[in-house]
């Protein structure tokens, strides 16, 4: 059974969201907003926002700046998930994950599809693990952000979901790191 074990205490993470859009601005980003506002009210710290190009070299960028950040729990991205020439998010994080979470994607799609139908195909939502941060990687609609926080997101980094979360092995994210040791591809 899936629940909330009201017996533990929450442990608030420090998530960055990055925007990825040729065309908006602060002023506009409704799914910036929308992964901000939540995790907010969920009990989380905004540990940055910001908004870059469709171009690969500017996401990698942010997005390293923030995993080699100790102080960055999470990563999540909206937009640049499509099959448009301009659509490179995937391409440009897929390559620094140590290890991909394929459920994530799975799951994002089982949701979607309830709501969408078979337009979920349309996006290439994606999750993994780099430098011991969780990142993922998320269509730039508001409701694909809504999909992913409230039916995904929201428990998987509350410590107090049960049967497991993400956030109970978050110490043990980087035990190859601290060995000293690689673990071969």
């Amino acid at each position: 059974m899936v629940a909330a074990d009201k017996t533990r205490r929450f442990i608030p993470l420090s998530i960055a969201v990055l925007t990825v859009s040729d065309t908006r601005v602060a002023e506009d980003d409704r799914s910036g907003d929308t992964l901000c506002e939540r995790l907010v009210a969920a009990g989380h710290s905004l540990a940055g926002r910001s908004i870059v190009p469709d171009e690969v070299s500017a996401i990698r960028a942010q997005v390293e700046t923030w995993m080699r950040d100790p102080a960055v729990d999470v990563v999540i991205t909206t937009g640049g998930t499509g099959f448009t020439g301009r659509d490179v998010t995937p391409e440009a994080i897929e390559p620094l994950f140590e290890k991909r979470m394929d459920g994530f994607s799975a799951v994002f799609h089982r949701i979607s599809y309830d709501k969408i139908g078979t337009s979920t195909l349309q996006s290439r939502a994606t999750a993994g693990l780099a430098n011991a941060t969780f990142v993922f990687v998320l269509p730039g609609s508001p409701g694909a952000c809504r999909d992913a926080w409230d039916g995904i997101l929201a428990a998987q980094l509350d410590y107090r979901h049960r049967p497991c979360n993400f956030v109970e092995i978050m110490p043990r994210l980087d035990e190859h790191l601290r060995r000293g040791a690689s673990i071969p591809v």
